[in-house]
C-alpha cells in the first residue's frame, strides 16, 4: 500500500474562510468540498474525517464519488488518496459513545457505494483513528468489534432456516480494518510501544501507522514538553518496529502556531528535520487557507519528496526529567493566566460546527477551578494579549539545559525566535520576566510592531472591559500571524 505523507484535517485555526465555505462556521456540505479540493488541488494525498466531538457525514463516499467521478476515475479512492474516520473514544464521549458504532456500520455502506460505481473490490475506507488512545484493549475492541459483529453478522440467518444477511442486504466489505491509535498524553505517548507491542502481538500486519498529538501535549505540558516527549515517543517506537519485524509509520499532528508545532508552507524543511522518522503530517486549516494556494501546493510537492530517516538519538533519562521540571513550571503560569484566557476565549471564532474536545484539560480538577478551551481556543487567546504560548514555563530553565536542549530539540532557538515576533512587552498579565533568561540565553528576536499594536488593542479592550469589536480585532492580529490559534 502507498503510505499518505499529507494528512488534511478538519482541525478549525484558520483565519481566513475558504472559497467554497457556505458560512464562517464550515458545516457537513463544506467539509465534502473541502475533502475534494485538499485532494484535486492542493495535493494532499489523505483526508482525516472527523466524528469526534462533531457530526461527521456518513455519506460522504457516496456525495465524492457521485459529485467528483472524473477525478476519482484516475485518483481511485482508496488506493491513491485516501479517506481515514476518526472515531469518538467511548471510554471519554459517553453520550457519543454509540457514534463509534454507527461510524464502523458506515465502512461497508461506503464500500457498497464505490463498488457501485467503479465494479471492483478496492474498499475506500479501511483505517479508521482513535483518538485518546491508552490500552491495547482499546484498539482491540475496536478491531475485533467490526470483525465480528459488522462483517461477522452477514453469515447470521435473521429467520431460522432463512436467507443469510448477506443474501439479504449483499455482503459487507472490507473484511477487516486497521486500527490507528491517537496518543495524546505523556504517559501514553511515552508509553506506545508497549500498548503497540501487546496489541500486535496476535496479529499479522504489513505495517502500523501510529499518531502522535502535538498540540495537546502543548497544552497539557507546554512547548519543550510537548517536542521531547514526541522525539521520545518516536524513537521507542524506533525501536520496537526492530524488535518485531513490523514497519511502523508515524503520524504527528503539527499545526501552525509554534506552540502547536510551526508547520507551514515555509518550515517543512524545518519541520521534517526535528521530526525525521515522521511519515505522515497533518495539513491543518491554517496551513491550507491562510497561505497562497501556490505556496501551499508547493510544499505539498517538497513534503512528498523529503525522504523519511531514522529517528534522532535521545538521551531520555536526561529528556524526561526536564519534561517533568517544565511541565510543573508551565502548570503554574496556565493556572495564573487561566482567568484571562477564559475571558477572551469565547471571543475566537470557531471555524467548525463541532463540540468541545474532551482532552486532559477538559476536566475541572487538573486546572484546579478553571477548564480551559481546547487548545486552538486557547492559542488564539494567548496571542491575542501578546503571550506566545510557548514562552510558559522558561523560567525553570537553566543555561546548562537550553545548550543540552539544543542537541536535542533542533529547532528550539528558531522556534522562540519566530514565537516572540508576536511578544507584546506591554502587557501585565505574565509575571515572570522571561526577558532576562533570554538574555542568559543570548536569544535575539524582532517584534512584529505591527501584530503589537493590535494587541495593544485588544489588551485595551479587556481592560476597560469594552468586548464590542473583540472579535474582529482578534481577527485583525491572527490575519497578521496567518494563523487563529
Amino acid at each position: 500500500m502507498t503510505i499518505p505523507k499529507c494528512m488534511s484535517t478538519q482541525h478549525p485555526d484558520n483565519v481566513n474562510i475558504p472559497f467554497f465555505a457556505n458560512s464562517p462556521d464550515m458545516d457537513n456540505e463544506d467539509e465534502v468540498e473541502e475533502a475534494f479540493y485538499a485532494f484535486s488541488h492542493l495535493g494532499c494525498d489523505e483526508q482525516m474525517w472527523d466524528y469526534e466531538g462533531k457530526e461527521g457525514d456518513a455519506f460522504v463516499v457516496k456525495k465524492l464519488l457521485t459529485r467528483y467521478k472524473n477525478f476519482f476515475n484516475k485518483k481511485r479512492l482508496g488506493e491513491d488518496v485516501f479517506l481515514t474516520l476518526r472515531l469518538p473514544n467511548p471510554e471519554f464521549e459517553i453520550p457519543e459513545a454509540k457514534i463509534l458504532i454507527e461510524t464502523l456500520e458506515s465502512i461497508p455502506r461506503s464500500f457498497d457505494a464505490s463498488h457501485t460505481v467503479f465494479k471492483d473490490e478496492i474498499p475506500p475506507i479501511f483505517e479508521v483513528i482513535l483518538p485518546m488512545a491508552q490500552s491495547q484493549l482499546a484498539l482491540d475492541r475496536i478491531y475485533s468489534y467490526y470483525h465480528k459483529f459488522v462483517i461477522g453478522k452477514q453469515d447470521y440467518r435473521p429467520i431460522e432456516n432463512d436467507i443469510t444477511i448477506a443474501e439479504w442486504v449483499g455482503k459487507f466489505a472490507p473484511k477487516s480494518i486497521n486500527v490507528i491509535p491517537l496518543f495524546e498524553d505523556k504517559e501514553h505517548m511515552l508509553d506506545s510501544h508497549k500498548i503497540l507491542d501487546a496489541y500486535l502481538s496476535n496479529k499479522k500486519v504489513e505495517y502500523q501507522r501510529v499518531f502522535y498529538a502535538r498540540s495537546d501535549p502543548a497544552l497539557n505540558y507546554g512547548l519543550l514538553s510537548a517536542v521531547l516527549i514526541n522525539k521520545v515517543a518516536h524513537q521507542r517506537i524506533q525501536n520496537l518496529s526492530e524488535k518485531i519485524s513490523v514497519e511502523f509509520y508515524p503520524i504527528i499532528g503539527v499545526g501552525s502556531p509554534v506552540f502547536r508545532g510551526n508547520f507551514k508552507p515555509e518550515t517543512v524543511d524545518s519541520v521534517t528535520k526535528e521530526y525525521p522518522s515522521v511519515y505522515t503530517y497533518t495539513i491543518q486549516s491554517a496551513f491550507k487557507y491562510d497561505n497562497p494556494p501556490d505556496e501551499v501546493i508547493n510544499a505539498m510537492k517538497r513534503l512528498k519528496e523529503i525522504p523519511v530517516k531514522r529517528p534522532h538519538l535521545m538521551e531520555e533519562d536526561k529528556c524526561l526529567e526536564i519534561i517533568e521540571r517544565f511541565s510543573d513550571a508551565y502548570s503554574k503560569q496556565v493556572l495564573s493566566l487561566a482567568p484571562m484566557v477564559n475571558r477572551i476565549a469565547p471571543y475566537s471564532p470557531k471555524r467548525r460546527r463541532r463540540n468541545l474536545h474532551i482532552g486532559l484539560f477538559g476536566y475541572c480538577r487538573d486546572v484546579g477551578e478553571f477548564c480551559l478551551p481546547r487548545a486552538i481556543g486557547f492559542t488564539a487567546a494567548m496571542y491575542s494579549i501578546g503571550i506566545p504560548p510557548s514562552l510558559l514555563g522558561l523560567n525553570c530553565l537553566t543555561q546548562k539545559d537550553y545548550d543540552f536542549i539544543l542537541t536535542q530539540y533542533v529547532n528550539f532557538e528558531e522556534d522562540l525566535k519566530e514565537a516572540l515576533k508576536y511578544y507584546n512587552p506591554n502587557q501585565d498579565f505574565l509575571k515572570f520576566d522571561f526577558q532576562l533568561k533570554l538574555k542568559d540565553f543570548n536569544i535575539d528576536y524582532e517584534l512584529d510592531e505591527t501584530h503589537k499594536t493590535y494587541t495593544d488593542d485588544i489588551i485595551h479592550s479587556i481592560k476597560k472591559e469594552q468586548p464590542e469589536g473583540l472579535t474582529e480585532k482578534i481577527l485583525l492580529a491572527a490575519s497578521r500571524r496567518k494563523f487563529l490559534g
